[in-house]
């Protein structure tokens, strides 16, 4: 079984990072965004390597797009045309870190990314597995800071599926402060991380419910993702599983109705499924700070690649 490695090499998940880490690369990202001009050139002859297992929009533009912004080269491998797929993990994340400065990797299973990290001898970053999606958290926090001086006394609650992305929210939100409460029917079974759980109700900050307007109430953020993994949407074989989560998340939709019961903002990581999780009219609505959140992605990316690759 591999062991999490440093975090100070790597960022698999916010679970093993400092509330000052965090911190620290929420300022980094704030002054990115405000004077980009001045980080043109810090990852200047370094280059990151991008290795995908599935689909992504956000992730690879916001890391391609950040390392030639600063000054750097990204090499995008999607994974069915290289030799990781054949080979052994550790020997071809090993070959891998002789060429590139870093890696993203993004993973279908979080013990492959693990054993991919503990073999590469430049930082890896978890691009998104099945059990966490540490950048887009980092790109969400950033979003609150913007709106909020300040993370303590912040209220979200995140409502739908209790995923990858869930568990990231719930480790970034409690260690910086950020009172958190899990809207959720169902978990998904690769999410599942009992001791995350156990840390994050020890700060006194998770909380759970299944009633929806006692979790959005006082909420000053409220989150939802797909209820089914994008990769799965159009899937015919799980046609089956698809209308059967439907029926289980039907109330847990993010409508205009719910939001006569919060003055909370709307966020969401995208891709939405409109009509499902969010309707159009919320998504798109004067609450809702979903493209500042995927604008985000870009400063919170380039704010980790300074800290990983730069310092």
């Amino acid at each position: 079984m591999p062991t999490d490695t440093s975090p100070e090499k790597d960022l698999l998940s916010l679970k093993t990072w400092s509330s000052e880490q965090i911190e620290d690369l929420i300022c980094r990202g704030v002054e990115i965004k405000a004077r980009a001009g001045r980080y043109s050139k810090v990852l200047q002859g370094r280059t990151l390597a991008l290795l995908f297992q599935k689909t992504s929009t956000r992730t690879r533009a916001s890391f391609e797009v950040g390392m030639t912004q600063m000054g750097g080269h990204a090499m995008y491998m999607d994974w069915r045309s290289t030799n990781f797929a054949l080979a052994d993990l550790d020997d071809e994340a090993r070959v891998l870190s002789k060429y590139a400065d870093g890696i993203v990797a993004r993973m279908l299973r979080h013990a492959d990314l693990r054993l991919l990290a503990q073999g590469s001898e430049v930082p890896v970053i978890n691009g998104c597995c099945d059990m966490y999606h540490p950048c887009q958290v980092l790109g969400d926090l950033l979003t609150i800071r913007e709106h909020r001086a300040s993370f303590k006394g912040v209220k979200l609650a995140y409502i739908g599926v209790h995923n990858n992305v869930c568990n990231s929210l719930i480790a970034g939100c409690t260690k910086m402060g950020v009172e958190i409460t899990v809207v959720a029917p169902e978990k998904n079974g690769p999410s599942n991380d009992p001791d995350l759980e156990r840390q994050a109700r020890g700060t006194g900050l998770y909380k759970t419910t299944l009633n929806l307007l006692e979790g959005v109430r006082e909420a000053d953020f409220i989150y939802t993702d797909t209820w089914l993994d994008m990769e799965y949407f159009l899937d015919p074989s799980y046609e089956q599983e698809k209308q059967r989560r439907i029926r289980v998340f039907s109330d847990y939709r993010i409508d205009e109705t719910l939001l006569c019961h919060t003055q909370a903002k709307v966020m969401h990581c995208l891709p939405a499924h409109k009509g499902y999780e969010i309707t159009e009219g919320v998504l798109r609505g004067p609450r809702s700070v979903v493209w500042q959140q995927a604008e985000n992605r870009l400063h919170a990316q380039k704010a980790l690649l300074w800290k990983l690759l730069g310092d």
